[in-house]
């Protein structure tokens, strides 16, 4: 049967974030994550439908999207069918005709597995590699433990109640007015939460220090952070090693077999604290581009 594409209703988002979950498997390159569209629930259940974008082949999703901002794609599929050219060629077909409505005009990215055949055949296309991204894992199956850790710090798990506690601190990590307590409160009210937790870190003086959101995927399967940040007045004292690694006890807690992060690889700051917050590594992802 042809491949055909869609975007689902709101009651049908369940179902996009059904196969991401299904997809996260150890070994797999860096993809696509319920975590990401549960992030992206902050903006309310309609604009996620609006964002999300799945291909389907007789009655089975093999590919999704999210629109993540104007131009940036970011997208993921079944791991069996990364190389399925038929499914390849219709989704590179749909992202560089701006008149299928999957992809707006002008300066664009598509975020994809580097395995996937999409990529190559954007290349055809004349998209180009952009800047490299750092993809970091911790593998979760011994127990977390960090020694180094400040025991001066007090890690919270938030709930409603101190949704706005949790939005202080991001807006200062993030130097934005755009995250608050009602941004949290729709987050939280998306399903992939179920599967996720929010974590503040105080110090002794009962400062809130930096936050972190785990998403998990469910038992077995990796578990991503997102997002990190630490208040811009308490910053080098080992505070983001310290919430990363209550980031990465907390997917552990959750069943997650290993912990994924990924930042801009000249953002050499973040990756050297999740590093020293014991993940290690992995080989750099670009994204294509199109001027």
């Amino acid at each position: 049967m042809a491949i055909e594409w869609g975007r689902p209703e709101v009651d049908g988002l369940d179902e996009a974030v059904g196969a991401l979950r299904e997809w996260q498997h150890e070994g797999a390159p860096m993809q696509l994550h319920p975590g990401d569209l549960g992030w992206f629930f902050r903006s309310g259940a309609r604009a996620v439908a609006e964002a999300v974008r799945t291909w389907s082949r007789d009655g089975r999703i093999l590919a999704v999207g999210l629109l993540d901002g104007p131009g940036l794609l970011r997208l993921t599929t079944a791991p069996d069918a990364r190389r399925d050219e038929e499914l390849a060629r219709r989704l590179v077909e749909d992202v560089v005709t701006p008149e299928h409505g999957v992809l707006p005009a002008g300066k664009a990215n598509v975020e994809a597995p580097m395995d996937a055949l999409v990529h190559d055949l954007l290349g055809e296309h004349g998209w180009r590699t952009d800047e490299p991204w750092t993809p970091l894992r911790r593998d979760l199956t011994p127990p977390v433990e960090d020694p180094a850790a400040p025991p001066r710090l007090r890690i919270e798990e938030i709930g409603p109640e101190r949704a706005h506690v949790f939005a202080a601190v991001l807006r200062s990590a993030f130097d934005t007015a755009a995250f608050t307590a009602e941004r949290w409160h729709a987050m939280a009210a998306g399903s992939p939460y179920a599967d996720a937790r929010c974590l503040v870190a105080y110090d002794e003086r009962d400062d809130a220090v930096a936050a972190v959101t785990v998403w998990s995927a469910g038992p077995g399967r990796p578990g991503v952070l997102e997002p990190m940040g630490v208040h811009q007045d308490h910053r080098g004292h080992g505070h983001g090693r310290a919430i990363t690694v209550a980031a990465a006890a907390a997917l552990r807690r959750l069943g997650s077999s290993s912990a994924l992060v990924c930042t801009p690889s000249s953002n050499v700051g973040a990756v050297a604290t999740y590093a020293s917050a014991g993940f290690r590594e992995l080989p750099e992802m670009r994204d294509r581009y199109r001027d």
